[in-house]
């Protein structure tokens, strides 16, 4: 029988409008962005729906907005007749946090709360213009971590292993322009900036995350009812308090995204559901497990797509 997970997206799939045409024809889209806006202060869907876009991408409402995407994504996808139920749950960085909402962990306004603190930290931790990201492409793991060790001087580490051959750095701007360059003479394809002003999930967001683990320790936390898969150590927590100790050390240690995704497929997932704005998702898992099917819903039509190809999938068997 075919076994299903649903995964979640982070930081960097948002876009102005994303969740419009589901928001009006869909109560459940108002109705989580409206419980995340009495936490936050102010009204998140309107940031969404309408921008500007320099709002939407400040990390603190980036956050909570991809939260609330993602949740409002997987409530929809669910209420679908036919749809099937998860054997597991995971998200990549910030959609770690979407998965424990919708396993039944976090409560969504905690979560929201807790996202945007989480956003608030991070770019405090850095100032603008001094750090970096980057994707390089076309070289094994071991050659880009070769690439960041051999920077003569400043921080910059392998931070998101996403695919064979696509994996992101981060650190000090200097450092990762560095290790770009060493990147490509060792042979990469592309070594490529990316368009974000925090180094996420390097070891510059080590005060960040100590302070968040702070914030974690206040949170009402339960052990999920599905299982979920976490990006550090790319297995399922055991306790509450290794939940907690989990999400601090997402922070500031790399995504496990490949090992990850290899982790479900051993324990027996043939198929990912990804919900939420996007398919960055499925799209990496074409490329790290061949065996498995991806689906991507985020909208009318991809929901209504995945769900008669899932409802083929299970007739055929």
């Amino acid at each position: 029988m075919t076994s299903f997970a649903y995964v979640f997206p982070g930081q960097g799939s948002q876009s102005v409008g994303m969740m419009t045409e589901w928001g009006e024809q869909q109560p459940m889209v108002s109705e989580v962005f409206a419980e995340a806006s009495e936490v936050l202060g102010y009204d998140l869907w309107s940031v969404t729906a309408e921008g500007p876009l320099e709002r939407l991408n400040q990390t603190e409402v980036t956050q909570p907005a991809m939260l609330c995407a993602g949740v409002a994504s997987w409530r929809i996808a669910s209420q679908q007749p036919g749809m099937p139920t998860a054997a597991l749950m995971a998200g990549h960085s910030l959609g770690e946090y979407s998965a424990l909402v919708c396993a039944g962990s976090l409560a969504l306004r905690d979560a929201a709360a807790l996202v945007a603190r989480r956003g608030r930290l991070m770019q405090s931790a850095v100032r603008e213009g001094e750090g970096a990201m980057a994707v390089i492409l076309g070289l094994d793991d071991s050659r880009v971590r070769e690439a960041c060790e051999s920077v003569d001087s400043g921080v910059v580490e392998a931070v998101n292993f996403n695919a064979p051959g696509q994996v992101v750095i981060a650190g000090e701007a200097a450092a990762v322009e560095a290790a770009m360059a060493n990147a490509k003479a060792l042979g990469a394809k592309r070594a490529r900036p990316l368009p974000v002003s925090v180094p996420s999930h390097c070891s510059l967001m080590r005060n960040a995350a100590e302070q968040l683990a702070v914030e974690l320790e206040a949170v009402d936390i339960s052990l999920p009812r599905v299982p979920v898969i976490h990006n550090h150590g790319a297995s399922v927590a055991d306790s509450v308090g290794e939940i907690r100790e989990r999400l601090k050390l997402q922070l500031y240690t790399p995504v496990e995204w490949v090992d990850s995704v290899q982790s479900m497929q051993r324990q027996g997932v043939d198929v990912l559901i990804e919900c939420g704005p996007g398919k960055v998702l499925t799209g990496l898992t074409r490329r790290i497990e061949k065996s498995m099917q991806g689906f991507a819903i985020f909208d009318i039509a991809s929901c209504a797509q995945s769900q008669q190809s899932i409802g083929d999938l299970q007739n055929a068997e």
